[in-house]
């Protein structure tokens, strides 16, 4: 059939074209609305500016075709493919598209709202600066789309699969990435504000000043992400995986962290103002900068106040760095137990040397006590666990220098079957520092 015979028949009344072959053919500026062209070939057909206004599209096939500013609105194109289509400015507003083939589409400036696109192919398909709000694209395949700027406030995205697309300035306000695929995603400049992205795998992205503000990432894995400077106002970080992530200068006010993984974590400048920390405690500094600074210029006086060593001849004498008691008041600081690891490389040093690994300890020890506005002086009670007792010489040997033994803490070792990561030794401590 050519595009003279369908028009005839169209204008006769005749509506139901099934499987018709009008391939190549010059429909441009045609009136087809209400059209039936179920099943029909359509490939490389000219249909610019032309309406299908509530056609049926099922199973069509348009690639290649031409349908730039064509109003497709209310159509039903269920499996419909548009393979390499040049859908520039369409109407497709409140189209059924589930399951059509959209790949290599340009679908810029297109009309989308209110689609039906789940289980539709998108890959590689243009959608820069397209409207999708609220559009259903639930189990989509968007492999490498280009969607830069484009408008997903409130769009339905759940296990649609967005990897290694360009999402540069893209608006996910409101929408439901719960299981969505974003692995290798550009997601530079893109707003998230309250966004659910139950359960998807972050891990190893630069996220760098994205703005999640009270966004749901509860169970997210963001192990090794980077998120410096992104906003994490109230988020939701319940149970996810930031293992080693880096939140340096991060907003994190009243961010809620409970059983979330923060192990190795950078929280570098990062605002953590009224955040629930993993133990469900609310957060709280531990001094304001102004206070540590005067701990500092002030250091022999706050020891002075807060710490005394106790000796007495009714017990044992210490026979190595260490003090029978320490007397302290003031402000606690317990420091879990440090283990061999180099922050800058996020893995254990030194794996058969016992000697490198205590001085690696005591450095993750004293850089955790300068962060609290402490210093070793400070420490007043410290637990050695060591893998092997026989290693105790040359572990006290390293420990003497950091702890004399006329101000050293009050001190407890011990031999355990194992220890993390298999290390050799693990120190934790126990410091007071001025209230």
């Amino acid at each position: 059939m050519d595009a003279e015979e369908l028009l005839e028949k169209y204008a006769a009344g005749e509506r139901k074209f099934h499987s018709v072959n009008l391939s190549q053919e010059n429909l441009k500026g045609a009136d087809l609305s209400e059209i039936d062209l179920t099943s029909a070939n359509l490939t490389g057909v000219d249909l610019s500016g032309a309406n299908l206004t509530k056609a049926k599209l099922n199973s069509t096939n348009f690639t290649n075709a031409c349908i730039t500013n064509t109003k497709l609105n209310l159509v039903s194109a269920s499996s419909a493919i548009f393979y390499w289509t040049d859908l520039y400015g369409a109407d497709l507003s409140w189209s059924t598209l589930n399951s059509a083939n959209l790949n290599h589409a340009n679908l810029e400036q297109a009309n989308l709202t209110g689609v039906n696109l789940s289980s539709a192919k998108l890959i590689y398909a243009n959608l820069d600066i397209v409207n999708l709000s609220g559009v259903n694209l639930s189990s989509a395949d968007l492999t490498a789309a280009s969607l830069a700027e484009a408008n997903l406030s409130k769009a339905n995205l759940t296990k649609a699969d967005l990897s290694q697309a360009y999402l540069i300035g893209a608006n996910f306000t409101l929408a439901n990435l719960t299981e969505a695929i974003l692995k290798s995603a550009k997601l530079q400049g893109s707003i998230f504000h309250r966004a659910n992205l139950h359960e998807v795998d972050l891990s190893g992205m630069n996220l760098a000043d994205i703005d999640f503000t009270a966004a749901s990432l509860q169970s997210t894995n963001l192990r090794k992400a980077f998120l410096q400077g992104a906003n994490l106002e109230k988020a939701n970080l319940r149970w996810a995986n930031l293992i080693k992530a880096n939140l340096d200068g991060a907003n994190l006010r009243r961010a809620d962290l409970t059983g979330a993984d923060v192990y190795g974590v950078n929280f570098k400048d990062a605002d953590l103002t009224g955040a629930i920390m993993p133990d469900g405690e609310i957060y709280k500094p531990i001094a304001a900068e102004a206070e540590i600074g005067k701990q500092e210029t002030s250091l022999e006086k706050v020891i002075s106040m807060t710490r005394k060593v106790i000796n007495t001849d009714n017990a044992p004498a210490p026979v190595g760095p260490y003090n029978q008691a320490i007397a302290a008041s003031g402000q606690f600081v317990f420091v879990a137990g440090q283990i061999a690891i180099d922050p800058r490389l996020g893995d254990v040093v030194y794996t058969d040397d016992v000697k490198k690994q205590t001085e690696q300890v005591l450095t993750n020890l004293e850089a955790i006590l300068t962060a609290s506005g402490a210093t070793f002086q400070d420490v007043v009670k410290t637990t050695v666990f060591l893998a092997d007792m026989n290693d105790f010489a040359a572990v006290n040997a390293v420990y003497a220098k950091y702890f004399p033994e006329d101000t050293a803490p009050a001190r407890a070792c011990v031999q355990v079957s194992r220890l993390p990561k298999d290390v050799l030794v693990e120190i934790d401590a126990i410091a007071v520092i001025s209230g």
